[in-house]
């Protein structure tokens, strides 16, 4: 539990000062106030969390972490378990969606096998943190031990910082200055049902509104899913005034190890952009590990797996986008990162009234 700790434990409150200079420079900006929404909203956090008045976001990074879930036993996914491994291995290629959108936005991304159920073999960029070969069924007992859970979370801390470090020089490299930004993403057979049994947990909505068809399963199978997920809860228990133990009991090594690249990225000041259902699994986990965490996730959008949208409002998070997707592997957060970027130049690059010679609004 150190690093975990440390992690926490670094991870303070957002700028809201520096937030309202922001916000006055906004409104001098050669536009009406407020006339480009969310935008500006989005600019004046990147302030609030990075401190820096000027912030650019040069170096970005999708994490997306790979597992298997031993309860893709039970008939819920659409695609057999191998499949995990096989996109692991297309990511390496850059043949995956996430490659082609990271590749359009200027982002790196990151593939790390945190639990994949067979040994994969040495390929550049791949960041091999496997905590086991999957998780156990969890419709039998639990996922992982309590251990593995708290090894998961630490080794996704890890990850980040490995990055962050390579990233960054005293003095900074050339063109280089540690993480501006990161999204998350995952790949692996069986993970809609665990992210929908630790919704389940956190939010205490039923089970039936938060199961979707992940993979594209019929309604015979999403029927089984939900059984599935009803009898994990039953057999485990998970306490919800415990992170860990929901984690360990229902959760997977990919949502353990994404938890902690937020609070990790959190503890840098560094934006956290959420990607889809997953991805908000981990940052359920995170957030009821240290709730001030939220201030520096940004949601990229709402997924079409209905259990996203009542994530996003526990976490009170607004989405960016609505694009009706749900392919994970961190391709909403990739496409909001886009607008983000976007923010953050309209901040920086767009004249004031004083500085274009333009007159001001007639008070």
């Amino acid at each position: 539990m150190k690093k975990i700790k440390e992690a926490t434990n670094r991870i303070t409150g957002i700028d809201y000062k520096l937030m309202e200079i922001t916000q006055n420079r906004l409104d001098n900006l050669t536009k009406p106030q407020g006339s480009l929404g969310r935008l500006e909203d989005l600019a004046k956090l990147i302030v609030g969390i990075t401190k820096k008045g000027n912030p650019e976001l040069k170096n970005k990074i999708i994490f997306t972490l790979a597992s298997d879930h031993g309860v893709a036993e039970e008939g819920i996914s659409a695609y057999p378990k191998e499949v995990t491994a096989q996109m692991v291995y297309n990511f390496l290629r850059g043949g995956a969606g996430i490659n082609v959108l990271a590749k359009h936005l200027g982002a790196r991304v990151i593939v790390a096998d945190f639990g994949v159920a067979e040994d994969l073999k040495d390929a550049k960029g791949l960041v091999i943190k496997k905590i086991n070969y999957g998780t156990k069924n969890m419709a039998k007992g639990p996922a992982m031990t309590r251990n593995e859970a708290i090894r998961s979370i630490e080794a996704g801390i890890e990850v980040f910082e490995e990055e962050f470090s390579r990233n960054s020089g005293i003095p900074p490299k050339a063109g280089k200055n540690g993480i501006d930004i990161i999204g998350t993403g995952d790949m692996g057979i069986g993970n809609t049902t665990a992210s929908s049994a630790i919704a389940a947990v956190f939010t205490k909505a039923p089970v039936e509104d938060l199961t979707g068809r992940g993979t594209g399963i019929d309604d015979a199978a999403l029927k089984n899913k939900i059984r599935v997920i009803k009898e994990a809860l039953k057999i485990n228990n998970p306490d919800s005034n415990d992170p860990i133990d929901v984690l360990s009991k229902v959760g997977g090594f990919e949502i353990g190890g994404l938890t902690g690249i937020i609070l990790a990225a959190a503890s840098k000041r560094v934006p956290v952009v959420i990607d889809g259902f997953i991805s908000g699994a981990a940052a359920l986990v995170a957030y009821h590990l240290e709730p001030n965490v939220k201030d520096y996730m940004i949601a990229g959008h709402c997924s079409v797996e209905k259990g996203h949208r009542a994530i996003l409002n526990h976490l009170g998070l607004k989405p960016l986008l609505d694009l009706e997707l749900r392919l994970g592997e961190g391709t909403g957060a990739a496409l909001a990162m886009s607008v983000i970027e976007a923010s953050v130049k309209i901040l920086t690059q767009m004249a004031t009234f004083k500085s274009a010679a333009v007159s001001e609004r007639i008070k």
